[in-house]
């Protein structure tokens, strides 16, 4: 919940000026709902993409204070982000509200960005792999192999804090989160779906993050909020 319509234009505009040649990697933002349709204006015919934070899974009707997928496609968007830690913990989604929205995103051909996590106190209790075990299982049920998604994995406890799990505890759980895909979808399938990390990615750690095997691209909070920096993210290793 940042930056107004006027802040949103100004970072979008001096955003897209910076990456134009940025050819090699994939970038996207995703905005509060009231810049989206901007924003959208502004990253038409360029290298960046558009997505939205959150969406309803019925496509209308008396849903107060919600957005649907087509409102979301009517506006330029391709992704959503879904299962978000905030959405979780601050505003009580449960994993069966989020599969319905992953399985309305898909049938809508938005390509949903599934957050996994665990809590402090559930990392510090052993029960991490159990957490996003649960969350991914249950989060991408009833998807066909063919369906489009990313799944990101953001440590709650990692999350505004300024703590980063570590390259290697990073990609601990990214290799789990990668063998649970085999499971569900067979290899080739898991082999192809992105597995973002998100949790205080900065530009001085994400060049180690990215050297992980299982760490396919980085969903960044704080850091992406200043031009600078997250252009410096965007360009890691060049």
């Amino acid at each position: 919940m940042n930056k107004t319509v006027s802040e949103s234009i100004k970072f979008a505009r001096d955003f897209v000026d910076a990456v134009s040649d940025v050819i090699d990697r994939d970038i996207l933002i995703c905005p509060p709902f009231t810049s989206l349709q901007v924003l959208g204006q502004i990253f038409s015919g360029t290298n960046v993409k558009l997505g939205a934070q959150n969406m309803h899974f019925e496509e209308k009707g008396a849903f107060t204070g919600e957005i649907s997928p087509l409102m979301l496609k009517d506006v330029g968007c391709t992704f959503v982000i879904l299962g978000h830690s905030e959405r979780r913990h601050i505003f009580g989604e449960n994993n069966e509200l989020i599969n319905k929205k992953v399985l309305s995103a898909v049938s809508h051909g938005l390509i949903p960005i599934l957050c996994v996590g665990e809590l402090l106190e559930e990392r510090e209790s052993g029960k991490t792999f159990k957490v996003v075990s649960s969350q991914l299982e249950e989060g991408l049920k009833g998807l066909s192999k063919e369906a489009n998604f990313v799944v990101a994995y953001e440590p709650v406890w990692a999350i505004g804090t300024g703590k980063t799990a570590t390259p290697e505890l990073a990609e601990e759980v990214h290799s789990f989160l990668r063998e649970k895909l085999v499971e569900l979808f067979g290899k080739e399938k898991a082999e192809s779906v992105r597995i973002l990390y998100g949790g205080s990615v900065k530009p001085e750690n994400v060049e180690g993050l990215m050297a992980m095997e299982n760490i396919d691209g980085a969903l960044v909070g704080g850091a992406s909020l200043k031009v600078e920096s997250f252009v410096k993210i965007v360009n890691f290793g060049r």
